[in-house]
């Protein structure tokens, strides 16, 4: 299989000049936070869906995420996602199936990635640094949905677990979809960080939710605003 990763040329520079790059990027960051800020804000409460770009129509796991997009929808939310194939182009087709909310927070990468056709013409967003989209998907979301991915997958899915743990943001539900694919992990977290090592609590092991199928996943985000109000995480 031919291997696509890019190999980086390194390329002598005068530190002033890294420091004065740096400086100009900043406004590229403010723009887009501001962007982001100025459409999301304006889409209601919805859940981000995540997993692999990878995953073919037909995968089981590209159906059922094309499920999950269309029951979630169908309980007034909208839907998230990372806005290019696989999982992502899944999740954003049943969200248009249903006639919900369907967005994608597209990144731009020197390989792989464009936007699938299954987004809101005026809800497709396009980010150059991770990290000002990572921020787009955990403050406009009122739960994730982490279906099988790589490692993009895990740090989002880690991540929204730290600031949960650390108490930057409120509790909201996340949700592992397929026992199969996360069970090797959670054991790993339960042996490994938290009985052997002491490396979290025991409570933390609740900031996350397993399960198998479509309607628990629904079910758990459903009831979770039962006893909680819907808003913005920041």
């Amino acid at each position: 299989m031919e291997d696509k990763r890019i190999i980086h040329e390194f390329e002598e520079k005068e530190w002033s000049e890294v420091k004065s790059n740096d400086s100009w990027a900043v406004f590229k960051i403010m723009s887009e936070f501001v962007t982001g800020f100025e459409k999301l804000s304006e889409i209601g409460p919805s859940v981000s869906i995540f997993g692999s770009a990878r995953t073919k129509p037909d995968d089981k796991y590209y159906k059922i995420a094309d499920e999950l997009a269309f029951k979630i929808c169908n309980k007034g939310y909208g839907v998230i996602t990372g806005g290019g194939p696989g999982i992502m182009e899944a999740a954003n087709k049943g969200a248009n199936r249903a006639g919900g909310k369907s967005i994608g927070l597209n990144i731009n990468l020197p390989f792989q990635q464009s936007h699938n056709e299954y987004i809101d013409s005026d809800k497709n967003l396009d980010f150059n640094y991770f990290f000002t989209r990572k921020l787009m998907f955990v403050k406009y979301a009122q739960g994730f949905v982490v279906l099988p991915g790589g490692f993009g997958t895990l740090d989002e899915f880690f991540e929204a677990l730290t600031l949960i743990q650390t108490n930057k943001i409120a509790k909201f539900p996340i949700v592992l979809m397929s026992k199969n694919f996360w069970g090797g992990l959670l054991s790993w977290i339960e042996e490994t960080l938290l009985e052997a090592n002491n490396n979290i609590n025991a409570v933390d092991m609740d900031l996350f939710f397993l399960a198998d199928t479509v309607d628990e996943a629904v079910e758990h985000i459903d009831n979770f605003y039962k006893k909680y109000t819907l808003k913005p995480n920041m």
